[in-house]
């Protein structure tokens, strides 16, 4: 009997994050409390550029962004903000969407897998992916289950299972 194998990667539904950076700039435009202090957040190439007139209020729009994310299932281990930084007469924050898994967390998931997981399961990378594979589809599962239970820095989603 063949191999059973499934991948684990780490995307970002583009539209899901669009239609939630839509919904907080909507709400951030009616919001009393960000009236006339310059609060924004658009798509800056593929950066999240967020503005405002203090560090508080700058902050604030984060908050109302990643709110946004959550209820649009986005996790929030794929937003990466930066500190706020002075630019002007402003306030601004760069924060990018976090796209595959880089060699580092592809270590740690591989070593966790050999070190933890159900004998007779192989990982390797594969780019910024990680192919499991084993005969049994239950050790497979097991072996989603660990990860899912693991502590990265990157969201996990299981594609491929066959």
């Amino acid at each position: 009997m063949a191999d059973s194998s499934f991948d684990v990667v780490s995307k970002v539904d583009k539209m899901e994050a669009d239609n939630a950076l839509n919904q907080a700039k909507k709400e951030i435009e009616q919001r009393y409390d960000f009236k006339g202090v310059g609060a924004s957040i658009d798509w800056s190439g593929d950066k999240i550029m967020i503005k405002a007139d203090t560090v508080e209020r700058v902050n604030a729009v984060l908050d109302v962004f990643q709110s946004k994310l959550i209820k649009r299932g986005i996790s929030l281990k794929s937003l990466d903000a930066g500190e706020p930084y002075p630019s002007g007469k402003e306030h601004r924050i760069e924060a990018t969407m976090k796209e595959g898994i880089d060699q580092e967390n592809a270590k740690k998931l591989n070593k966790l897998i050999r070190d933890e997981g159900p004998k007779g399961v192989k990982s390797q990378i594969q780019g910024d992916e990680l192919r499991v594979s084993s005969k049994s589809r239950d050790d497979l599962q097991a072996t989603m289950a660990l990860l899912r239970g693991s502590d990265v820095e990157v969201d996990l989603q299981f594609v491929n299972f066959r």
